[in-house]
């Protein structure tokens, strides 16, 4: 049965009342104070959420805070023309031809913005068409004065991607989807740990460290799920947001989008046919970021770094953590002394603000927002001090697990690898390499031992199951050299 016009656009409609809003405030784009500047004119807007207690209890994924309208015009773009035809000309210098349709998917913008683009570099000769294509399109050609002009902007800057978005539509796309707006509920809480072994009072302190959105540093022996725990946390305040792919701030531009870190999620299908005009080509729609590093974080990865060959800036980690979590894992075993590392960011975990340095030595306040969690095996009291200490208002020892979780623990782990589970052959475990041993449990002790277990089983030609001699032969390889 055909569709009417009228029910379509009723579709379009709802789809974009329902997706199209964005907080009014944002942070600002430079300079020393921290001014509440009005979100750019081309992004939809909505009123503050109330604070009563409706909207604190909201389920965080219900409703996506932020959706990239697509510009109607050049202006709207908020990035400098002649910013643009740079983009377009050094394109045409690597692939020689293209019509105005591959040009416009290819940087991101409206097809009828990029025929203006295109007919202004036409009219100054930098531009000429080449054949006629379909639809009222052409095949352009770039002319020698073109191919000069693109080789004079690639010496600066070789980015030829999608438009990138101002540092001002960014800002405002954070201050929408901050974690501050999203009260994460008790059934979300669960949902985020289901796959997890928690005690209720752990998980007390979790949820309400999660509901702060301050941050949180974690700490106890190593095996007990520290990271498994941080890793978890995003879950917790919805799955996706919107971030652009590329940042332009004064001519200089901040590549944001990492496939490395982010994992994109497009809309569903039923939706996309229906939005997809509608939607800025610049952003992309990506699952809540989770950024985990570890000893391999330096002080350089703080920092934007340019690339030189090809004059592209590299968002530091923090910046691509926005509306996420960032997870400093194995916490004072960097290269960089931890005391340094805290003091870099003492004043971002206050303001939520940060400040970084652009190629051309001018400085620019970006947002500071995401769930911190450092992690750490070693005692905090002697990595950090009372004052740092004071800004991570949540410090949460994961101890390890008692002879109860332990034993559920086992269980479920044998059910989930199809390993026979047998409780006379757990009591003799226990007994013999833990008791007799003085030996702690740890959390990830039954995932590994079940793991081998199943190797022991497989080499000897036997069904997976648990036995004492299989039970024996794993704890021996496992302990070895770990003793306690």
């Amino acid at each position: 049965m055909p569709v009417r016009p009228s029910e379509v656009n009723a579709g379009l409609e709802g789809l974009l009342d329902r997706l199209a809003s964005l907080a009014v405030d944002s942070r600002p784009v430079d300079g020393k104070s921290c001014p509440i500047s009005a979100a750019p004119a081309n992004l939809p807007r909505r009123p503050a959420a109330p604070e009563d207690e409706s909207s604190a209890q909201r389920e965080p994924a219900a409703v996506e805070a932020f959706f990239p309208a697509a510009p109607r015009s050049v202006a709207d773009t908020h990035v400098a023309e002649g910013e643009i035809e740079g983009i377009i000309l050094r394109l045409l210098m690597h692939c020689g031809t293209s019509t105005g349709v591959e040009l416009s998917q290819r940087i991101g913008l409206p097809f009828p913005v990029m025929e203006k683009l295109l007919h202004a570099l036409k009219m100054g000769r930098l531009l000429v068409f080449k054949s006629a294509g379909t639809l009222s399109d052409y095949v352009y050609e770039i002319t020698d004065l073109g191919l000069q002009r693109a080789r004079q902007s690639a010496v600066h800057c070789s980015y030829c991607g999608a438009v990138p978005v101002s540092l001002g539509d960014y800002c405002a796309s954070v201050a929408a989807q901050s974690l501050g707006r999203v009260k994460p509920r008790m059934e979300s809480l669960r949902r985020a740990f289901a796959d997890l072994t928690i005690s209720r009072e752990m998980f007390g302190r979790l949820g309400r460290a999660i509901t702060s959105g301050r941050g949180l540093f974690l700490h106890g022996p190593p095996g007990n799920g520290k990271t498994s725990i941080a890793q978890r946390i995003t879950a917790a305040y919805g799955e996706s947001i919107w971030i652009p792919r590329a940042i332009s701030v004064w001519g200089e531009i901040i590549r944001l989008f990492d496939p490395s870190c982010h994992a994109e999620l497009p809309l569903a299908t039923s939706e996309r046919i229906v939005a997809d005009e509608k939607i800025d080509h610049r952003w992309v729609r990506i699952r809540r970021p989770t950024i985990v590093v570890g000893g391999e974080l330096t002080m350089e990865s703080l920092e934007i770094t340019v690339h030189k060959e090809t004059g592209i800036g590299e968002a530091p980690i923090q910046m691509k953590s926005n509306c996420g979590t960032l997870v400093i894992d194995d916490f004072g075993r960097q290269r960089v002394a931890p005391q340094k590392l805290l003091n870099r960011w003492i004043v971002p975990l206050e303001e939520q603000h940060d400040y970084l340095g652009l190629a051309s030595g001018r400085k620019i306040c970006v947002p500071f927002d995401q769930f911190v969690v450092f992690s750490t095996n070693l005692e905090p009291r002697e990595l950090v001090d009372e004052a740092f200490l004071r800004r991570i208002p949540y410090k949460i020892e994961v101890e390890n697990p008692s002879v109860e979780q332990f034993r559920k623990l086992f269980e479920q782990t044998c059910q989930m690898h199809g390993v026979a589970f047998d409780g006379a052959a757990l009591d003799h475990l226990i007994t013999r390499h833990y008791d007799s041993a003085a030996r702690p449990m740890r959390f990830c002790q039954p995932r590994d031992l079940v793991h081998q277990v199943g190797i022991f089983c497989r080499f000897r030609g036997l069904p997976p199951a648990m036995s004492a001699a299989a039970l024996d032969a794993a704890a021996t390889d496992y302990f070895s050299i770990m003793g306690h």
